[in-house]
């Protein structure tokens, strides 16, 4: 835990990416593979499930402590974060432990779930009693449910494959999928041998960046294909040893949520492993990410919603044919094959995706003026000869996004952030008028400097006109331009309208609240294609 602790302290204290990398390769490269596994688990993104109420767990700390509830209270508003307030608040620790980190997810955390109240307080009042410091606070985020850390898994695949000499694409395919924290997971990640791909396994997913150039210094056209950018659920179709498995880019199963690929994957040839995005599909268009929405929240899928909300795979790429991996053949050769294979199929459901034609970089320009008319976000572009990379990767695609559609709204509530910025509002709700009413419709935590989000947050908390547990209902003075991808009716939302992927674009100082937008304006967007 002590190992894990300076670990941790070690990635917060740097901003420097391979800072970052050799910190934990460092780590790995020593740590007990039991505590290896779990290390990867967390830093992957993982985390238990809180498994006690938080107010059962601060009742506890203020027993522990000897304090009064308000003084808690004014703790945790300053402070903003529970696990960091409990850590500070609690005596000093009574021992030191040097139980290794497997031993307090297994022997205490784990358990806390089939354990009585009685039986939890002891455990956890006992744990604050061996940890102090940042141990201690590790352990109040796992209890918590709050646990995460600032890398990413790309991150992380670097600094194994820096541990161990593995190639970082075989180290990623590892990581694909169900990745079980066990100490014999964590020797197979680290294996010599790279052929050992379980059947169900998915490659890691090839990432664009946001075009930064202008079109013209890419080159020649010819050198590049372009395709629509589609908004749903990027994905990967694998069809091996007669067993269809449909993986979702956040590396979750799901096989039975799209009967529909299911079915029309089985008449793919064995071995044979698709790239492309599950989009709602109705009479040849797309529907909506909302209707798509609609299937996704639903625990059983029946025939109305079937019928209602029907899907598709459009299809970008193949990734493996007859059980050869054809990630590192050039994309030409793989879409030649890809549509080969999906004629073969004989499906509706698996589209290949349309190919828009470039003889000069003014078709391109064109197309782009016109995503919105086919509900896309904009443009891929795509190196003809460039090989299937591995996470995101300059130079080889690139996504040409649409512009935002806009709005001017007024911040009406705002809420405490996480980790760095636990103690400071910088999640915030925002109103449009509707007959001289402000009506709540988005929520936007990102688009702000770290001096605005300090200016504001100081605005906040001296003009807070009530609260309601952690949220704040502020004056409605400042008014934010805020961007967002789409725009859909929604009878779930007070406004009657639910935005997708809203960001701040800038604060608008020089707009007083009553010159924020309406909800009108927010309808008239509704009509315009998305």
């Amino acid at each position: 835990m002590k190992r894990f602790a300076r670990l941790l302290t070690e990635l917060d204290e740097t901003m420097r990416t391979n800072e970052k990398v050799d910190a934990m390769a460092a780590y790995f490269s020593t740590a007990d593979p039991a505590d290896a596994a779990w290390a990867v688990y967390f830093l992957s993104g993982g985390r238990p499930k809180r498994l006690i109420p938080v107010r059962r767990l601060a009742a506890w700390a203020m027993e522990e402590a000897g304090i009064p509830e308000w003084l808690f209270e004014d703790c945790y508003e300053a402070i903003g974060d529970l696990a960091e307030t409990m850590s500070l608040l609690l005596p000093d620790a009574e021992s030191t432990s040097d139980l290794p980190l497997h031993w307090w997810i297994e022997e205490r955390v784990l358990p806390l779930a089939k354990q009585s109240e009685g039986a939890q307080r002891a455990v956890i009042v006992e744990s604050w009693r061996e940890l102090a410091g940042a141990e201690r606070f590790i352990w109040n985020k796992l209890i918590t449910g709050g646990f995460r850390v600032g890398v990413s898994q790309q991150l992380v695949v670097r600094a194994l494959a820096k541990a161990s000499g593995i190639d970082e694409g075989a180290i990623a395919h590892r990581l694909s999928g169900h990745w079980e924290p066990r100490p014999e997971a964590f020797a197979a990640l680290l294996a010599a041998e790279t052929g050992d791909a379980d059947v169900s396994k998915p490659y890691p997913f090839y990432l664009a960046y946001a075009i930064e150039d202008e079109l013209d210094d890419l080159g020649d056209p010819a050198e590049w294909q372009a395709e629509w950018k589609w908004d749903g659920i990027r994905a990967q179709v694998i069809r091996r040893n007669g067993q269809t498995f449909v993986w979702s880019r956040g590396e979750e199963l799901v096989t039975d949520r799209f009967p529909e690929i299911a079915s029309a994957a089985a008449f793919l040839p064995d071995g044979t492993v698709l790239d492309g995005e599950i989009m709602p599909w109705k009479n040849g268009a797309p529907l909506p990410f909302a209707q798509l929405q609609r299937r996704i929240g639903r625990k059983v899928l029946g025939a109305k919603i079937l019928n209602e909300v029907p899907v598709v795979l459009i299809v970008y790429d193949l990734l493996e044919l007859d059980g050869r991996d054809a990630r590192g053949e050039p994309l030409s050769w793989r879409r030649e094959r890809l549509d080969e294979v999906i004629a073969g199929a004989r499906s509706t459901v698996l589209v290949p995706s349309p190919l828009i034609a470039l003889s000069a970089w003014s078709g391109a320009r064109d197309a782009h003026a016109r995503a919105r008319e086919m509900s896309a976000e904009g443009l891929m572009l795509k190196r003809r000869d460039g090989v299937y990379g591995v996470g995101r990767r300059k130079g080889g695609w690139w996504k040409w996004k649409v512009q935002p559609y806009t709005v001017d709204a007024v911040m009406i509530y705002a809420q405490a952030g996480h980790g760095r910025r636990a103690s400071l509002h910088t999640d915030y709700t925002f109103a449009v008028w509707d007959d001289g009413k402000l009506v709540p419709f988005a929520k936007a935590y990102s688009g702000l400097t770290d001096a605005e989000i300090r200016e504001l947050d100081g605005w906040i908390r001296r003009n807070t006109v009530e609260k309601f547990g952690p949220v704040r209902h502020v004056k409605p003075e400042h008014v934010f331009e805020l961007g967002f991808e789409g725009i859909q009716a929604s009878p779930r939302h007070k406004s009657g309208v639910a935005v997708r992927f809203p960001r701040i674009l800038r604060w608008r100082t020089d707009k007083r609240a009553e010159d924020a937008d309406t909800i009108a304006t927010l309808r008239a967007l509704m009509s315009q294609p998305s």
